[in-house]
C-alpha cells in the first residue's frame, strides 16, 4: 500500500510539473495584445541594436589593421623629400590612422602648428565616423527597460480593470493576462537593455583603442617633422 501511495504521489507530482511547463511562445501569447505589441517593439529594437553593434564592430576592427612598417616607410620618404611617394603609400590603405598621416603630409611646408591643427580636425572627423549610430545603441539600452516598465504598468491596469469588472472578487484566470503582460514585458525590456548596454560599452572600448592609435601615430609623425635636418 505504501509503495502504491508513493507511486501515486510521484505521478501527481509529474502531472503538476507538466502543467507548470510553458514555452516562450506560449508565454508571449499569454501576455495579451498589449504585451505582444510591446514585446514586438522590443524585439525590433534588439535587432536594430545587434545590427549596429556588429556593423560597427567589423568597421572598427578594419580601422586598426595597419601595416607595422607603414610609419617607417613614411619616415624614409619624408626625410628623403619624396612627399609624393609618401602620399601614394597612404592611398594604399583606407584606415583612419593613414588618413591622418596623409592629411599631415599634405600640409608639409606650412608651420608645424597648422599641420597639427589639420591633423586634429581630421582626427575629430574620423572619430565621428567611428561613432556613427553608437548613440542609437545607447538610446536602445536606456529606453528598452522603460518600455518594458510601460508594459508592466499596462499589465497592472488590466489586472485592476478585471478585478473591478468581477465585482471585487479575485479570480486568477481573470488576472492572468494582466500579470503575464506585466512580467513578460519587464523581462523583455531588461534583456534588451542589458544586451544593448554591453554592446555599447564594448564598442566604446574598441573606439578608444583606435583613438589611442591615431594619437600615437600623429605624435610620431609630428616628431618626425621636428627632427633636425642632417
Amino acid at each position: 500500500m505504501i509503495l502504491i501511495f508513493n507511486q501515486n504521489l510521484l505521478v501527481q507530482s509529474n502531472v503538476l510539473q507538466t502543467e507548470k511547463t510553458i514555452s516562450l511562445i506560449e508565454l508571449i501569447q499569454s501576455s495579451g495584445t498589449a504585451g505582444q505589441i510591446i514585446i514586438g517593439l522590443l524585439f525590433i529594437l534588439l535587432l536594430i541594436g545587434l545590427y549596429i553593434y556588429f556593423e560597427r564592430l567589423f568597421t572598427i576592427k578594419a580601422a586598426v589593421k595597419i601595416d607595422k612598417t607603414f610609419m617607417n616607410e613614411i619616415k624614409t620618404f619624408v626625410t628623403s623629400g619624396k612627399i609624393e611617394k609618401a602620399q601614394s603609400r597612404c592611398l594604399k590603405a583606407e584606415i583612419p590612422v593613414v588618413r591622418l598621416i596623409s592629411k599631415g603630409i599634405s600640409r608639409i611646408g606650412r608651420p608645424l602648428e597648422d599641420i597639427n591643427t589639420a591633423i586634429e580636425n581630421a582626427g575629430r572627423l574620423e572619430i565621428y565616423k567611428l561613432e556613427k549610430n553608437i548613440s542609437v545603441l545607447a538610446t536602445i539600452s536606456g529606453a528598452s527597460p522603460m518600455i518594458g516598465f510601460l508594459g508592466t504598468v499596462i499589465g497592472m491596469i488590466i489586472s485592476i480593470f478585471e478585478i473591478s469588472n468581477a465585482g471585487g472578487s479575485i479570480d486568477m484566470k481573470l488576472l492572468s493576462d494582466g500579470l503575464y503582460t506585466a512580467m513578460t514585458t519587464t523581462v523583455a525590456g531588461l534583456v534588451v537593455g542589458i544586451v544593448g548596454y554591453i554592446c555599447y560599452n564594448h564598442l566604446v572600448v574598441k573606439i578608444s583603442k583606435v583613438v589611442y592609435q591615431m594619437q600615437a601615430s600623429s605624435l610620431e609623425f609630428l616628431d618626425l617633422l621636428n627632427e633636425p635636418v642632417s
